[in-house]
């Protein structure tokens, strides 16, 4: 399953409303779960296969949120959001079997990227990011692990986003300057935006495995059967 925007795929994370004390407030939080189905409407959606060069390109200034071996012969791009209920269940449920049989034998290197559908989402992957480079992923798997906690209850989410961020280091002033960050939020909707509109991302979570986009839901058997083939 995917969960897809109720916008236009290009549109841009508002600038304005990533403030602590703007975006974050009670009533326009929460990215509510499309209905299922999502992975069927848009399996004709977009380029099924993209030129491994284009995609690992970075956005400039935004380094990969990745694990595993450089040298791997596959790569997996995840484009997420972290307020996507199918993101956390896959980071749940799915990614600690492929870390385990791929990642960790170094096979695989698996590349996370941000494709925030809400405001909420975008301020969780800069939350992400101004974590200590080796808190990082781990910062990025607490937040999946705690969505019900914070992306879905009624009312603020602010006291609820700090407490998981203390855990990753965070001062009530880190935390402030990093959501008001303009530098950072640009390349967040940046790194969106090339996802929508040269790699033709609507939904998320998307994958490509070595340039090719994973059909079907993203099952563990589903990346065996992409996988498999190309470390022979």
């Amino acid at each position: 399953m995917t969960e897809t925007a109720d916008r236009k795929s290009n549109m841009l994370i508002s600038r304005r409303r990533i403030v602590a004390g703007c975006i974050l407030t009670a009533g326009a939080v929460a990215a509510a779960p499309f209905a299922g189905g999502a992975f069927a409407q848009r399996r004709g959606s977009g380029p099924l296969e993209i030129p491994v060069e284009d995609l690992m390109k970075p956005i400039d200034g935004l380094p990969d949120v990745a694990l595993g071996p450089t040298e791997a012969k596959v790569t997996i791009v995840e484009y997420a959001s972290m307020t996507c209920g199918h993101c956390g269940h896959f980071h749940k449920e799915v990614f600690p079997k492929l870390k385990e049989k791929y990642i960790d034998a170094g096979k695989v290197r698996f590349i996370m990227r941000e494709f925030p559908l809400d405001n909420l989402a975008a301020a969780a992957s800069m939350l992400a990011r101004c974590a200590p480079e080796d808190k990082v992923y781990p910062m990025v798997d607490m937040l999946f692990h705690t969505q019900e906690e914070w992306a879905y209850k009624q009312g603020n989410p602010v006291p609820r986003l700090f407490e998981i961020a203390k855990q990753a280091g965070f001062t009530q002033e880190s935390f402030d300057k990093c959501l008001t960050n303009q530098k950072l939020l640009d390349q967040v909707n940046a790194q969106r935006s090339r996802a929508s509109e040269q790699f033709g991302v609507s939904a998320t979570p998307t994958f490509f495995v070595n340039g090719k986009k994973l059909q079907g839901a993203p099952t563990m058997e589903a990346f065996d059967e992409a996988i498999e083939p190309l470390l022979k």
